[in-house]
């Protein structure tokens, strides 16, 4: 075994344990394969809400998008700018919802290994127990012709879905040799009346008229048709301005029809665990759809609120500074006012006149204002 085979193994392992797990409580393949699709849903359920929400926060800007498209539609540079801008502050990832409707498509992966090689990777078994087996078989008599290719040497080669039919002709057959095998399953593949070992695509071969063939039939139908529903449904309200929108509507077309495909080429078992993934994901998309419909709502009422608010604070703000604006202007008018007042009182005042003037008599020119008495300090000498 390579190493991607050895790599693919150890993958498969966890996914064989849980698949196990509803097979020993449930007795049913189908249930089991059902409550695996279910428990992958749930682990997947975070990251889905995540991308959800982002998407229809998404559509919700279509209006926005189509503005700046129309504003800069002469400069596709700037309109990428403005875009991502938009995207940054809303949060919002274009590409988020593409990553989580192809994730499914790995889980797929493993679980046809699972399915396919049931005695190595479902009941987790070595090689050698395959080789006994197929010789205990041998050894009985037992056709193995469904099992093995044979080649002109002799050489055999198992093939593709060989094992299945191995588990089913031990089971059949062999009952003492799978009880004497420590953790070797007695696999019941039958579900609702179908054989979920068969290939749709062989049934048609040999079709007949009964429930078992028609069902089998018609599961990869059903199992398109309600891809096809669900991409239809995940594309509801999608906004064209949308990058992913072209991926989405890829997948909308691709994903129906590799379930028909895959539906019709391999086993039936796998059909029951695209069917559930389809109707889980169908449920999901409609409570998600109802819950974010409402909470995104709130959270742009309080956005807006938030906006009003803060527009309404930033207007008290410039009010408040054009009022102290005002009240400067005025005071510095005032102060204008008043120093010119004062000196346009200045230079009204009249001047004083001359004490040189003023006070002289006669040739005496320091007076200094008082009238001139000749008796002021006794009779005059000069009588």
């Amino acid at each position: 075994m390579g190493f991607l085979g050895t790599l693919g193994y150890y993958i498969c392992i966890p996914f064989a344990a849980l698949l196990r797990l509803f097979y020993n409580l449930t007795g049913s393949y189908g249930l089991s394969l059902i409550f695996f699709t279910l428990v992958i849903k749930l682990v997947l359920l975070p990251f889905q809400m995540k991308s959800k929400k982002s998407m229809m926060r998404m559509n919700r800007l279509s209006g926005k998008m189509q503005e700046i498209k129309q504003k800069y539609a002469n400069n596709p540079a700037k309109q990428q700018e403005e875009t991502q801008k938009l995207y940054a502050e809303q949060g919002v990832n274009p590409m988020s919802g593409c990553l989580w409707s192809v994730l499914p498509m790995f889980f797929l992966i493993a679980l046809y290994a699972i399915i396919r090689q049931p005695i190595t990777h479902f009941m987790m078994l070595n090689s050698s127990v395959v080789d006994s087996a197929l010789a205990a078989l041998q050894n009985a008599g037992i056709d193995i012709s469904s099992i093995v290719n044979v080649a002109k040497d002799g050489a055999m080669q198992i093939k593709p879905f060989g094992q299945i039919m191995m588990v089913k002709a031990i089971n059949t057959n062999l009952p003492d040799f799978a009880a004497s095998i420590p953790g070797w399953i007695s696999v019941n593949y039958n579900f609702l009346g179908m054989d979920l070992s068969i290939q749709p695509s062989d049934v048609i071969k040999a079709f007949t008229f009964t429930w078992s063939n028609i069902g089998v039939v018609l599961m990869p139908v059903v199992s398109a048709a309600l891809s096809f529903l669900m991409s239809m449904a995940s594309m509801t309200g999608q906004s064209k301005q949308n990058p992913a929108a072209s991926q989405m509507k890829m997948m909308m077309w691709m994903m129906p029809l590799m379930s028909l495909w895959i539906g019709f080429t391999l086993p039936a078992a796998l059909c029951v665990y695209w069917i559930a993934q389809s109707a889980f994901s169908a449920l999901q998309e409609w409570l998600m759809g109802k819950f974010y419909n409402q909470k995104i709502e709130e959270e742009e009422n309080r956005r807006q609120e938030a906006i009003e608010s803060d527009r309404k604070r930033r207007q008290e703000e410039a009010k408040k500074l054009q009022e102290g604006q005002r009240q400067n202007a005025t005071q510095k008018l005032s102060l204008k006012e008043k120093r010119k007042a004062a000196q346009e009182a200045k230079e009204n005042k009249p001047k004083k006149a001359s004490t040189n003037e003023n006070g002289r008599v006669g040739d005496r020119p320091y007076a200094r204002g008082r009238a001139y008495q000749e008796t002021r300090y006794g009779e005059s000498n000069e009588k």
